[in-house]
């Protein structure tokens, strides 16, 4: 967990819910100056989000949820198996009815969230 090279939080919700918040805000110009708004994907917080005003923490509790009709043409799967650091996902080959998908599985108890 030294250094992630991949983002591991969808930031759509949160920026969604924390504009909600502050859209009459920034609407009205109410700020007192200019406000920097910031997400982290983990508590190591590349990219000096804690200097913000306001950071988002994304904080994973369960391991990922996998669409495995999908998975192979959404990304590469052996980037995602090497984007693991903790080795907690391999690949798989998955049944769906008559068809066959390379996937991924999680290893659950391995996985760091």
């Amino acid at each position: 967990w030294i250094h992630c090279h991949t983002p591991a939080t969808d930031a759509s919700g949160t920026v969604k819910a924390t504009m909600d918040v502050l859209f009459d805000d920034f609407k009205d110009h109410r700020m007192p100056a200019h406000l920097r708004v910031s997400m982290a994907c983990c508590l190591n917080m590349c990219g000096a989000v804690h200097c913000s005003d306001i950071a988002i923490l994304g904080y994973h509790r369960k391991p990922p949820m996998l669409d495995h009709e999908y998975l192979d043409k959404m990304c590469e799967i052996p980037l995602a198996i090497a984007a693991c650091p903790t080795a907690a996902i391999r690949p798989s080959k998955v049944e769906i009815g008559d068809q066959k998908f390379n996937s991924v599985a999680v290893k659950e108890e391995r996985c760091m969230y």
